[in-house]
Formats: C-alpha cells, sequence, structure tokens
C-alpha cells in the first residue's frame, strides 16, 4: 500500500519538476477558463506571464464581496489565484497562500514585488507549508473570513484533515467556495496511487457523495454547488486506465454556521439589494439560486441563513424569522414576488 507519505511526495514531484506549464497536461481537468467572469479576465491580463504560464488550476473560485477580507488559497501553486484575489481584497485586505511545493512557490515569490509595483499595495504573502495542518504555518482558529483552493484538494491523500483544517481557521460565518475534481464513483485503489492519475487530478478525485459525507460528519450538512463543468480524458494512455470513470470540475460552496440537514420551510424571503460590485443585476448562491436585484425570493431556513449570517447580509435583505414552522420547503417551486411560481429550491 503507497503511504500517505509517497502521495504527497509523487504530487510534489509531478507539480514542481514533471510539469514545467499548463502545455504539458494530459487532460482538461486542469486550466479550463471559459466560464470565468469577464471582470475576473480583465484582471488575469495583468498578472505576470510566468504566473499564468504555471497554472494548473480547474475554474474559478474565486467569490464576490471581498473588499477588506482576509482570504486563504489553499494549493496557491504559483499564486495565479492569489494575485487576482489581491485586488479583489483591495489594499485594506489580506490574501494568505498556502502550497508544499517549493518549485511553484520560488515562482510566487519571484514576483510579488512586481505585483506591487504593479497594484500600487502588497497585501499577500505566501507560506510553505502541507494544508493537512495549517497549524504549522501559523493560521490560527477562527481568523479567515474566505478559504478558496482551485483543484488542489483532490491531491491530498489526507481530504478529511484538509477539510476539518478549513473549518477549523473559517470565522464563523465564513464561506468555503473552491473548485475541484469530481467522480461519479469511488476510484480503485490502484488507480488512486497512479503517478500519472494523481498528478492529472484524477486519481485522487472524490466521489461526490463521500465528500458530501465528510462535510456533514464536520458538522456542514448543506454544501452547494455553484457550477460544473464535464472533464475529457483525450489521452489515450489516461484513458485506457480510468476511462470508465465520468469526471467533472465542480465549484463549491460551503458555510461555517449551524444548518440542518433538510430544507426546512419558516415561510422566509430573500431579495438581493444589488450592490455588489460586478453583480449589479444579480446573484447566484448556487445553480439554482439566481437572486435578481430588488426581486424576492422564496428561500429555505438555511438559505435565508447562508444570505443573512455571512459576509452577504450587508447586500441581502431577509424577510421572515423561524419563529413559525411549515413543514418541509417545498423543492419545487420558489417565490418571485408574484402570482408566478418559479424554481429556486435548494434541493
Amino acid at each position: 500500500m503507497t503511504s500517505i507519505i509517497e502521495i504527497s511526495e509523487s504530487v510534489q514531484h509531478y507539480y514542481g519538476q514533471v510539469l514545467q506549464s499548463s502545455n504539458d497536461l494530459k487532460t482538461s481537468a486542469c486550466c479550463s477558463i471559459d466560464t470565468m467572469p469577464g471582470y475576473l479576465k480583465i484582471l488575469l491580463a495583468g498578472l505576470h506571464p510566468e504566473v499564468l504560464e504555471r497554472f494548473y488550476g480547474c475554474g474559478s473560485p474565486l467569490p464576490p464581496a471581498l473588499e477588506g477580507k482576509t482570504v486563504l488559497d489553499l494549493g496557491c501553486g504559483t499564486g495565479r489565484d492569489c494575485y487576482l484575489l489581491s485586488k479583489l481584497v483591495g489594499p485594506t485586505g489580506r490574501v494568505i497562500g498556502v502550497d508544499m511545493t517549493p518549485e511553484q512557490l520560488e515562482v510566487a515569490l519571484r514576483h510579488r514585488e512586481w505585483h506591487a509595483v504593479q497594484f500600487g499595495f502588497a497585501n499577500v504573502e505566501f507560506l510553505h507549508g502541507h494544508i493537512e495542518n495549517l497549524h504549522t504555518v501559523g493560521i490560527a482558529d477562527n481568523s479567515i473570513d474566505v478559504v478558496v483552493s482551485n483543484c488542489v484538494i483532490n491531491l491530498s491523500p489526507e481530504k478529511p484533515r484538509v477539510l476539518a483544517e478549513i473549518f477549523r481557521v473559517l470565522k464563523p460565518g465564513g464561506e468555503l467556495y473552491f473548485s475541484d475534481v469530481f467522480a461519479d464513483r469511488r476510484i480503485p485503489v490502484e488507480l488512486r496511487q497512479d503517478p500519472i492519475l494523481l498528478g492529472e487530478c484524477l486519481g485522487g478525485a472524490l466521489y461526490w457523495e463521500d465528500f458530501r459525507r465528510i462535510l456533514q460528519d464536520l458538522g456542514c450538512p448543506d454544501v452547494r454547488r455553484a457550477k460544473n463543468n464535464p472533464i475529457s480524458i483525450d489521452d489515450p494512455e489516461v484513458f485506457a486506465k480510468i476511462g470508465m470513470v465520468k469526471f467533472e470540475s465542480v465549484t463549491v460552496r460551503a458555510f461555517k454556521m449551524a444548518l440542518e440537514d433538510r430544507c426546512e420551510d419558516f415561510g422566509q424571503v430573500a431579495v438581493y439589494l444589488g450592490t455588489i460590485d460586478q453583480h449589479p443585476h444579480s446573484f447566484d448562491l448556487d445553480d439554482h439560486h439566481h437572486f435578481e436585484t430588488g426581486r424576492p425570493l422564496r428561500v429555505c431556513g438555511n438559505t435565508a441563513d447562508m444570505l443573512a449570517l455571512s459576509r452577504y447580509g450587508d447586500h441581502f435583505q431577509v424577510l421572515g424569522d423561524k419563529s413559525r414552522h411549515f413543514g418541509l420547503f417545498d423543492c419545487t417551486t420558489g417565490y418571485s414576488g408574484d402570482n408566478n411560481q418559479t424554481s429556486g429550491a435548494c434541493c
């Protein structure tokens, strides 16, 4: 049985020495920016070319409403998302990147001053360490507003420890927002240990239901999908090994707060105020909660809490409380402010 240390060293070797640019990847699991919002693409153009060239993420896990916040990027690599976050949190915010691969961090650190000059402020720090143990790099309990990660958690041989650390360092009401690769089944042991499949973010992909169960054990019973895209396996050698498994890149949103394990109905309604920068007309909480500015939407108790008790609270008006219960939330209908019923439930 391959040990945890051997898997970690295999991943470090793949990203530190085997991959020299995104062109060396064998699948579409990484580097998709087709769904990146336009305002992020504009910011992307202002980053150093070498930082962009050695980016291996699988999505765009950068949520809005970050100004002045402290954001932790797990598996930051050469720092692409950290430098994007630097602009998003602004001069009063703080960005911390953690990575275990010295070759990747060397690129990130080499261009830190370059980005500080470009932006007019410096608010990014990079730490060498393992995301399974954030104590060793000095990340304190309840100290982080938002944790992001871009196609990295699947690389860890100890995913429950990573997720436990995330919820340790998040502040109450804090958000986990990350992109990663998920599988439609549990990957056989021998494939989970294959160096190429590991490095390509396939061998370590979690079965979604197992991921959900891990979060439930950590006190997070309601996790949301924000976006998802299928992953193609175009390399014949890789397909021959693992072509029977379907993979997708999923952007996940979860919060550190007390939530229920079912969608309960308390007669609550949420209204988006249109006050988040770059989102004047609407805000999507997940792949089926689309809040049009000024238009009331009927929501379950969990959704109401996600909006009211997080940093999004300043941007929403949540009407009603939990003093009266109406049973399970009807996940087939939503409330649009008139007699029309629209889809908008969390189930």
